[in-house]
């Protein structure tokens, strides 16, 4: 869990791949074509469809969508805990790289300029607004908590799955 561009997908891929289980990209079952959103239950089901299995890692958050759909079904809840002073800065890059060489997500769906920048659903907007809000929330979980990329990196290199 943790902040748009905090390393999520980077991370929990690394994390799955250390484990040898699914890696299951929570954008990936929410963005539809045109950026459409499925109904908070269609969502719930294809997430449930998709950690049906004995073990798998998750990335993303969708907490008011998702409820406690993937938390109380985790052995280990990893949070990415980065400042905005690091979030911003990786969010600005990957806007760009996406927009400049029209980087398709999922879906089809692409970046554009507009909603980048000048979209009241700007990710920039998005990061800003809930920064606070998911600490606070998160705060409450019993998770490991990790804050820099140095952390998360040496977290991920020291971790040894239990057998």
């Amino acid at each position: 869990m943790g902040a748009s561009c905090s390393g999520k997908t980077t991370f929990s891929k690394a994390l799955a791949a250390k484990l040898g289980v699914p890696h299951v990209e929570l954008d990936a079952l929410h963005h539809g074509p045109n950026w459409a959103e499925p109904t908070a239950e269609e969502f719930r089901a294809r997430v449930g469809e998709a950690i049906a299995g004995d073990a798998w890692v998750v990335d993303g958050n969708y907490g008011t969508k998702l409820r406690d759909t993937v938390v109380s079904q985790a052995e280990l809840i990893v949070w990415l805990d980065l400042p905005l002073r690091t979030v911003l800065p990786r969010l600005w890059r990957r806007t760009l790289h996406r927009i400049r060489n029209n980087v398709e997500l999922w879906s089809g769906n692409r970046e554009t300029w507009r909603d980048a920048f000048l979209s009241r659903d700007s990710l920039f907007l998005w990061v800003l607004k809930s920064h606070r809000r998911r600490r606070r929330q998160l705060s409450a979980l019993e998770c490991v908590r990790l804050r820099s990329p140095k952390e998360a990196d040496a977290w991920l290199e020291g971790f040894v799955p239990a057998r």
